[in-house]
């Protein structure tokens, strides 16, 4: 749907813009900015209906009442298994879809400004649309392996499984990038490099796709490593269970804080050889090349929330306990492959987002972006704070509304004779509102932040500082949202790993309702808004803080500057 929209756009567009194709890739960047605001929306909203939901759900259900997850008797259930799809599948997709957007866009404006453009060389210019149409094709090829040659039979193979999807699906688009690659670009042409031209060769465009996929492959095994319990980094956290609450906290955080190394030094390699080959466009297409295989990356991340509300369905049921046993074994499978769907889409954020920072340089009409200018230093420690204060208004937000959770929880447990011997109904509909209205109002002030904060940058203070406050917002932004996302799920596994108790190790750590248990789920509950809201959250603040910049580019360089002349 993406890439047919986005054909159909330029295709239409291209009738009123006729041979101007750099003013008509300049207002496809329009349909990156609509992908963002969705996608902020999705992801936001999303994020604080699932979580008020779960962290209400799970204090009074599982910490003061010592009833199972997802218990019928909870009048919270309802809200926490339907803000799995809201959050968790449609704050996904529309995080995921306004990533392809925007890097697709960016790439496309580029290209419209080289050789590409003057030649009105549509192959070439609709190079990264190819590059998209190759990875629908490959994902589709990769799934044939888990539902025909490799099925899965035990459920210790689910987690290899899906992992696989993701290996077979890299490496199918690498060769299906090297065959557009060389059917669509000239041998030689000429792209933009900062008010000067570089000469690149169409090979050099098949090392930057493939640099992003196999660095997008990094980050996520990476995050596997970090959150999944079949490795050390969490079996001590849940280790660290033992002492109680604090010290589940304190290893979580270092967990996190240490899982940002190897995915920077990832991004960074792929920088670095893509701006050396092809310069703004080469990071586009990096970009690009990391999403090609957003498919596979959504199939593996909805598995989480899929197993999860079919395990809440055998629960209300009150279905066998073998079954759910089943189902949590996928859901911990799944909870693995989401983070690894977080690290993939932070990762590819973070590419997108430069790119659409080197399109807003290259459309402002700056050559230079000097640091010790005080104009741009003051928004580059200004865009630094801004994921901070993004992240503590989606915390509170989602503490705020999972107060009020907590509130009616405990009062229907209360008020209601027989609830908590399972004799009365709960009134599910009054907590699936709390967490409807939470949802719809409280995104409207990060919203607000991330759509002001470049608009008001750029009008008052000009390109230089707009330029700094993007820069500082993507480097801060990536390392707060990694370390959140991995601390996150590292606290979620490793609760799940105590209540399995499928190894020696697990058992000596105390049943469901020991201390270290609960331990567990307050350092989960506590990692709920960090990897579902304000982490991933954050892949929209600086991306749709980019490609805003880019759209009104033109507009701040004539009129910019009312403070900053």
């Amino acid at each position: 749907m993406a890439l047919l929209v986005l054909y159909a756009a330029v295709k239409l567009f291209g009738l009123y813009y006729g041979d101007d194709w750099e003013g008509l890739y300049e207002s496809i960047t329009g349909y990156g900015l609509g992908g963002a605001a969705g996608g902020l929306f999705g992801r936001v909203g999303g994020g604080i209906y699932t979580k008020a939901a779960d962290v209400g759900a799970d204090l009074v259900g599982k910490v003061e009442r010592n009833i199972p997850e997802d218990d019928p008797r909870n009048p919270a259930v309802i809200a926490d298994n339907v803000g799995d799809n809201v959050g968790d599948i449609a704050g996904m997709g529309s995080d995921l879809f306004g990533s392809y957007a925007e890097s697709t866009c960016a790439a496309l404006f580029v290209a419209s400004i080289s050789s590409f453009g003057a030649d009105h060389d549509f192959a070439a210019v609709a190079y990264p649309l190819l590059i998209s149409s190759a990875g629908l094709i490959a994902c589709l090829i990769t799934t044939l392996f888990a539902t025909d040659f490799h099925r899965v039979k035990t459920d210790g193979a689910v987690a290899p499984a899906l992992k696989l999807q993701l290996l077979i699906s890299t490496a199918l688009m690498t060769v299906a990038a090297l065959a557009v690659t060389f059917a669509a670009l000239p041998t030689e042409f000429t792209m933009f490099d900062f008010g000067e031209v570089k000469r690149v060769k169409n090979w050099h465009l098949f090392f930057c796709v493939a640099i992003g996929l196999w660095a997008g492959l990094a980050i996520g095994f990476t995050t596997e490593y970090f959150t999944s319990n079949a490795y050390s980094p969490v079996r001590d956290v849940a280790d660290s269970c033992r002492t109680g609450a604090a010290t589940n906290v304190i290893f979580g955080l270092a967990l996190g804080y240490k899982s940002v190394i190897v995915p920077v030094f990832a991004m960074a390699v792929s920088i670095y050889v893509s701006f050396t080959l092809a310069s703004i466009y080469g990071i586009a297409v990096a970009a690009l090349g990391m999403l090609s295989t957003v498919a596979t990356g959504l199939t593996i991340d909805a598995y989480g929330p899929i197993s999860d509300n079919a395990g809440g369905i055998a629960e209300m049921a009150c279905m066998s306990h073998r079954i759910r046993q089943r189902t949590d074994a996928l859901d911990a499978a799944g909870n693995t492959t989401a983070a690894i769907g977080k690290g993939f889409a932070i990762g590819s954020a973070a590419l997108v987002s430069l790119a659409l920072f080197g399109a807003f340089v290259s459309r402002a009409g700056l050559t230079a972006i000097n640091v010790l200018s005080p104009k741009v230093f003051v928004g580059l420690i200004v865009g630094a704070m801004l994921p901070y204060w993004f992240s503590a208004m989606t915390m509170r937000s989602v503490g705020s509304a999972a107060l009020k959770m907590v509130e009616e929880v405990r009062r229907q447990f209360a008020a209601v004779p027989g609830l908590a011997e399972g004799l009365a109904t709960p009134d599910y509909a009054r907590c699936v509102g709390i967490s409807t209205d939470a949802s719809l109002r409280e995104m409207m002030p990060p919203g607000a932040l991330v759509l002001l904060a470049p608009l008001l940058a750029g009008t008052f203070f000009g390109v230089q500082t707009l330029a700094g406050l993007l820069a500082g917002a993507l480097v801060s932004g990536v390392q707060v949202a990694i370390s959140a996302s991995n601390s996150g799920g590292a606290w979620d596994n490793a609760k799940k790993y105590i209540e399995a108790g499928a190894s020696d190790h697990a058992k000596s750590l105390g049943p469901k309702g020991s201390e270290a248990h609960k331990a567990a789920v307050i350092g989960d509950t506590i990692g709920d808004p960090l990897k579902d809201t304000s982490g991933p959250s954050l892949n929209i603040l600086i991306k749709l803080m980019a490609v805003e910049s880019l759209v009104f580019a033109p507009f701040f360089a004539a009129h910019g500057g009312l403070i900053f002349r």
